[in-house]
Order: structure tokens, then C-alpha cells, then sequence
């Protein structure tokens, strides 16, 4: 479920879009059936930030990563889980409307406790992909029948 797209024809210097509410988050969280992944996301043309209500089945787990442009802002709508930071030692208990905020640059993982663990992220939006020219003038060096190199900071999901 997404929100509703905002029109962007306002004039100059005002709006595009008035302030409304967009979704009921613990309406969201208790609907059945329980699936896991995104029950909502913002898609308001013209806005500066992303956010999405994603649901973990029990068990569930955002592995172990780390965000190195963006800090994101956590808000647990329902259930329960643990917050880890890529180490080893138990991490922190996540509950219905634990705040969580994660710098850009630290690593995290999450994991749903027994009820699973439904939650919002907001962070500012990430530019689009682009076609363009390479930043770099040369191509990877490749090797005969190797695959060409990965260029830094490159992830591909």
C-alpha cells in the first residue's frame, strides 16, 4: 500500500500538498493475515523524505549492515524484537514505541521477537538512478575471463 500521489500544481512558493494523515500504522500492524515486508510506503511526488511500514514475521531479521549516507529514524509500532550493532553482545530490547535512531555510518541489524515486529522508517529521500558518463575517465581493468572489478561502494541488492 502506498499513499496517495500529491498533485504539483501549486503556485511558487507554496505547497504542492496540504497536510493530511496518510495511514493508520496500527491498523496496518493488525491486519491479517500477518505478511512480512512492506505494508506501506510514501510516494508523494515532490518529497524530500522516504518512509515505509514494514512488518518482520516472528523470528524475522534484518541482517547485520551498515547505511553510509543516511541516518533513519525507527518508530515500533507493534510487536517486539532486538536492535544489534553488528557485534557479537546482545543488543538492545525493541518494544511497541521504542524511537531508534540509527546514524549513517554505524552498523545495525534488527531482529522480531515471538510476535513478530512492525515498525517505520523515515529518513531523507535518496536520489534517483541516473544515466550518465562514469565519475572516473578509465573502465575497470579486466582480466581475460574475469568479470569486470566492482567499483567502491557499490552494493548491489
Amino acid at each position: 500500500m502506498t499513499s496517495p500521489s500529491a498533485t504539483d500544481t501549486a503556485a511558487a512558493g507554496r505547497p504542492a500538498a496540504d497536510p493530511r494523515v496518510l495511514c493508520d500504522t496500527r491498523a496496518l500492524a493488525d491486519a491479517p493475515p500477518a505478511p512480512a515486508g512492506v505494508l506501506w510506503k510514501l510516494a508523494e511526488s515532490g518529497r524530500q523524505l522516504d518512509a515505509n511500514v514494514v512488518r518482520l514475521a516472528p523470528g524475522g531479521r534484518i541482517t547485520a549492515h551498515t547505511e553510509t549516507q543516511l541516518d533513519v529514524l525507527v518508530l515500533v509500532v507493534a510487536g517486539d524484537g532486538t536492535l544489534g550493532n553488528g557485534s557479537s553482545e546482545a543488543g538492545e530490547a525493541l518494544g511497541e514505541g521504542a524511537l531508534v535512531w540509527l546514524p549513517h555510518g554505524a552498523a545495525r541489524s534488527i531482529t522480531a521477537g515471538e510476535s513478530g515486529l512492525t515498525y517505520l522508517t523515515v529518513h531523507g529521500r535518496r536520489p534517483g538512478m541516473r544515466i550518465g558518463a562514469r565519475p572516473t575517465a578509465t573502465a575497470p581493468v579486466r582480466s581475460r575471463g574475469n568479470p569486470p572489478a566492482q567499483e567502491p561502494g557499490c552494493a548491489h541488492h
